[in-house]
């Protein structure tokens, strides 16, 4: 019989949870359209209004501010625009501010022209530099309109937390609106909307245990709304037309319910995580002298590890591990199954050889996984420092030879 697989690539998605495995087939049972103004109907906009309700509560937000889309990447793509709605009036937004280190789809601009848009660099640890920030946001012109300053809660390669406080501080001071990321965050850390001074927080449901294909806008409130990306009937208050995915928004619920159990009990606090972290980091560094732990010196998401051994390539290495029945990722899972440099790891200052394995982990991880993981990690050091001996035996044996 074979091994069980160790599944470390929880950033990248984390199993459906059993309460939102439920939720999701009690919703598939249920007929009625949640516009629908019949009892059939009105079944499953309840449904939708309690999924609601739990997803708000993750955020210590209110309900009427949330807004289901298809996911993560919609809700941004929302929100980046240049044309806001207060009431019946217009309000522009000129110009939009994001790290170097965001996810592709903040760094994409969304709805903003690329002229419209400034990337704001980080430092070796990923922290965004807010020195350079402050003084953006003193020379924005307000003339033209207002600044829209965008950036991760978490990054979803380092598990690097922000001080997204001192940003929302600043963007506040500003007067300007304040977007963050906060998918991997959420589970993992509180959320808390109005403590950071957000006017919105994105979330995905399937970064929590929910289904995979839909995400959520929540909003500070809902005087000042994004104007919408999908148009057409009045579902989700006129913010994002068509039909609702109930059984998708019904498992999202369930999970973020659980999240928000689970981290009121203390249960998934750093402490189970931060062993596990601890020996994976702790143990590369006894078996390579030179290898990179990204973030290691700024705060991170307890879970997370994102991992350089020079000399070898993080696509050998992630093959290995898969190989040996670990599932990580080489950066980011996001760029259909590519593997290429990390824009992370470029605007943390490294080069564009330096590539990295992420390791993420959740509750489920057990000692023994983390020793599986460097019994691997231990071959394949052994294997680049045997190819490495190999390279230079040859150089030196030309050299002692013109030298004779």
């Amino acid at each position: 019989m074979s091994k069980p697989r160790i599944y470390f690539d929880y950033n990248a998605s984390a199993p459906l949870s059993e309460a939102a495995r439920e939720a999701v087939i009690a919703a598939l049972q249920v007929t009625g359209n949640p516009s629908s103004v019949h009892q059939e109907g009105r079944a499953s906009r309840a449904l939708i209004e309690a999924a609601r309700r739990d997803v708000a509560a993750l955020c210590n937000a209110k309900p009427d501010h949330v807004f289901f889309t298809s996911g993560a990447t919609e809700a941004a793509t929302t929100l980046l625009t240049p044309v806001y709605k207060m009431g019946r009036s217009e309000l522009r937004l000129s110009h939009l501010y994001v790290s170097a280190t965001e996810h592709p789809c903040m760094l994409s601009g969304g709805r903003f022209a690329a002229e419209n848009m400034t990337v704001l660099p980080v430092d070796p640890q990923g922290i965004v530099d807010l020195q350079v920030l402050e003084q953006a946001l003193k020379a924005h012109d307000k003339s033209k309109g207002l600044p829209l300053v965008a950036v991760q809660w978490a990054n979803n390669e380092t598990g690097v937390i922000q001080p997204v406080e001192k940003i929302g501080a600043l963007v506040k001071a500003a007067g300007g609106f304040f977007i963050v990321d906060a998918v991997q965050a959420a589970g993992r850390v509180a959320l808390d909307i109005a403590a950071v001074s957000a006017d919105y927080l994105i979330l995905s449901s399937h970064k929590i245990g929910g289904p995979k294909g839909v995400g959520a806008v929540v909003a500070i409130s809902d005087l000042v709304m994004p104007s919408a990306l999908v148009r057409g009937g009045g579902q989700e208050k006129g913010h994002r037309a068509g039909t609702e995915a109930l059984p998708l928004i019904a498992g999202f619920g369930a999970a973020a319910r659980e999240a928000l159990a689970a981290q009121l009990e203390g249960s998934n606090l750093p402490r189970w995580s931060d062993a596990i972290r601890t020996t994976i980091e702790d143990g590369v560094s006894k078996l390579a002298e030179d290898v990179v732990v990204h973030g290691a010196a700024t705060e991170r998401l307890p879970n997370t590890s994102f991992i350089s051994l020079p000399g070898m390539k993080a696509e050998t290495m992630q093959i290995a591990f898969d190989l040996g029945g670990i599932a990580l990722s080489a950066g980011s899972a996001c760029s259909s199954g590519k593997v290429g440099a990390s824009h992370v790891l470029a605007a943390m200052g490294f080069d564009d050889e330096c590539g990295a394995l992420r390791v993420s982990t959740e509750k489920s991880a057990t000692m023994q996984d983390a020793e599986a993981f460097l019994t691997i990690f231990e071959r394949l050091v052994a294997r680049r420092d045997q190819t490495r001996s190999q390279i230079q035996v040859p150089l030196l044996s030309e050299s002692e030879n013109s030298a004779a």
